[in-house]
């Protein structure tokens, strides 16, 4: 029965995302809504785009392994990147009038940055998307006991995500994430309510998880595991900032101020309702403490939503996985079209002619489609977590992009020489000491990050000469 109210509950979002898709008439409408959207849209997408698959079940699960301790890059990086991005990015992106970020690239440097950079964006965003189709396959094989098994899953719900994406773009997606943010706040709040009562109250639930040392933030300062707090915690805070996603919904406000408090206001509102899911999973180890114990030696990604389908009512299990279903949705469409956008915006372009607007829109709607075989692929053979897929996305952008954005906008001697540099020790850096899995005191995308600030100051500074843009 929960399953079928939430096939209907889906059915229902992607009708809604087609209806809305005849506001698409050109591939700016296409892209960032012709740039009309108000502050509460554009803070609904911030919010429901970020709090996705990773927050309900990656973060929860990890949480009741790990403690906050564990929690590092999501949600406490992930709130730092929105609330920086929206502090000290995004009004000055905004006045560029750029439709993507690697515009951007191009604009202050050359064309082989704008492709370089753009490249690795792309490739970040396989595992963000990937966590989240693969959360939707989690969903359907629970609900239905199996008889939808996990691969299954994963393409149908790849399939009904790439529905109202490939038609509607922006337009779709802004529209439905603020309903799906409604579903979310709503879902949620009643979930943990009723969970919570069970256990005897909130007190008693964080009482619990104040005694199981759960509730340490920190790491002791004079360990290593702070040093890859730190690292965790950076790679998602700052590798995340240049993000086609993050950039995309700012981008799509109808100003400069709007963009930039929207996007401030949902790292902050993030951050605090990221708790929810967490309180709502720690109180399995009041309600059912053996099941719980089993089920952390299978996948602790399983014990948030045994305990709704096994201690909740039906009314309650339909009016949670309806708000996890949206957290999905709304997460996965808008981390598909960023990738997509970007391919045929800087890296399809940068080998042919410039794209006409509807040349742009067919070809963006043909890479989604593409993008969403490649990511099914991708989420049926790995075995990582949702929380690792996630979490691993971010390094390649923080070794290689994360300086030469900084840099070109706050640094007047920043230059193409220096921004190749960057890119060049960054990345290369980074990826020798990933391949070569030595045990270092600090994480490789953080050597990374800190090669490619040396490799912009003498590219910028002493190649400063034959710095010409093309």
């Amino acid at each position: 029965m929960v399953l079928n109210f939430i096939f209907l509950y889906i059915s229902l979002s992607v009708l809604i995302g087609l209806y809305f898709s005849r506001k698409t008439k050109t591939a700016d409408d296409f892209i960032r809504a012709g740039r009309n959207l108000p502050f509460l849209i554009v803070f609904a997408m911030v919010f429901a785009t970020w709090f996705g698959a990773e927050t309900v079940l990656g973060i929860s699960a990890t949480f009741l392994e790990e403690g906050l301790i564990g929690l590092a890059s999501d949600p406490f990086g992930a709130a730092a990147c929105l609330i920086i991005f929206g502090l000290f990015f995004a009004k000055k992106l905004y006045r560029m009038n750029l439709l993507t970020l690697g515009d951007y690239f191009r604009k202050k440097y050359n064309r082989h940055i704008e492709l370089t950079i753009s490249t690795l964006i792309i490739i970040s965003y396989l595992g963000w998307i990937a966590a989240q189709i693969t959360a939707l396959g989690l969903v359907f094989s629970l609900l239905s006991n199996d008889s939808i098994s996990n691969t299954n899953g994963i393409l149908l719900g790849a399939f009904i995500v790439l529905c109202y994406t490939i038609v509607g773009g922006m337009w779709s997606i802004a529209v439905t994430t603020f309903l799906q943010m409604i579903v979310i706040i709503v879902g949620l709040v009643l979930a943990t309510a009723e969970t919570t009562s069970l256990a005897g109250g909130i007190g008693a639930v964080i009482t619990k998880a104040d005694l199981d040392g759960k509730l340490l933030f920190l790491p002791s300062i004079d360990s290593l595991e702070f040093l890859f707090w730190i690292a965790a915690f950076l790679t998602m805070a700052l590798g995340s900032i240049p993000q086609q996603d993050v950039f995309q919904r700012a981008n799509a406000a109808q100003n400069a101020s709007i963009a930039s408090v929207a996007t401030t206001f949902g790292g902050i509102f993030y951050l605090i309702f990221a708790s929810v899911p967490l309180l709502l999973a720690y109180t399995s180890f009041i309600i059912d403490p053996f099941e719980t114990s089993k089920l952390m030696e299978i996948d602790s990604q399983l014990v948030l939503p045994s305990l709704i389908l096994n201690h909740t009512s039906s009314w309650l299990q339909i009016i949670f996985f309806g708000s996890l279903v949206s957290v999905i949705l709304s997460t996965a469409s808008g981390t598909l079209l960023a990738p997509s956008v970007l391919f045929t915006q800087n890296i399809v372009c940068y080998f042919s002619k410039k794209l006409e607007p509807h040349q742009l829109m067919m070809a963006t709607r043909i890479t989604i489609f593409v993008f969403v075989i490649i990511v099914c692929m991708y989420s049926i053979s790995s075995n990582n977590t949702i929380h690792t897929m996630v979490e691993n996305a971010y390094r390649v952008t923080l070794a290689g992009a994360f300086t030469p954005l900084v840099a070109g906008l706050f640094w007047k001697r920043a230059n193409s020489s220096g921004a190749g540099l960057a890119i060049l020790l960054g990345v290369s850096s980074w990826l020798a000491l990933e391949l070569l899995e030595l045990n270092l005191p600090i994480e490789p995308q953080l050597i990374g990050l800190l090669l490619s600030i040396v490799g912009m100051f003498l590219g910028s500074v002493f190649l400063a000469k034959s710095s010409v843009r093309e």
